[in-house]
């Protein structure tokens, strides 16, 4: 088999391009959604790390469905990804023991939102992926201010900070 014939039958259909890209354009949306408001407060994982976060996860999603994979195996690898993004949520945990302080909850929280509306955009549920995103919005911005939180990282108080 030449190299032409294997690019050629992997090409999907015009209809199936769109509804790829409309799924990869949803999970970007998402990431940038999260990752800007993230980025106005000045948290370390910003815009960047949301929207790859965003891609990434959909792209796998939309693979294993794309293949042809039976929903069990695709439900494994939704697993995966679940169990993968929270151990790089798990990095952006900082726990400082002088201070008796855990940092990066919130942020760990925030990727970990993000890629799993990145894997309901994956599947096409885009009305469950969008109102999750709005609610996380909501809890990010409106329960931050009641509770006190502030997004100066100046300020001796951080959104990510917690008392042990």
């Amino acid at each position: 088999m030449t190299v032409w014939q294997e690019v050629s039958n992997s090409l999907p259909s015009a209809q199936q391009t769109v509804r790829v890209a409309l799924r990869l354009v949803a999970a970007l949306i998402i990431g940038t959604l999260i990752g800007f408001q993230r980025e106005l407060s000045h948290k370390p994982a910003g815009l960047r790390t949301h929207l790859l976060v965003a891609l990434g996860t959909a792209l796998l999603v939309i693979a294993a469905v794309n293949s042809g994979m039976k929903p069990s195996d695709v439900s494994r690898v939704i697993q995966g990804l679940i169990t993968g993004i929270g151990f790089l949520g798990g990095g952006t945990i900082l726990k400082l023991t002088q201070e008796h302080e855990i940092r990066g909850l919130t942020t760990a929280a925030g990727i970990w939102l993000t890629a799993a509306a990145s894997i309901a955009a994956g599947l096409g549920e885009y009305a469950a992926a969008f109102i999750g995103v709005l609610f996380a919005l909501a809890v990010l911005t409106a329960v931050g201010k009641l509770s006190g939180h502030r997004d100066d990282p100046s300020e001796s108080e951080s959104r990510d900070r917690h008392r042990l």
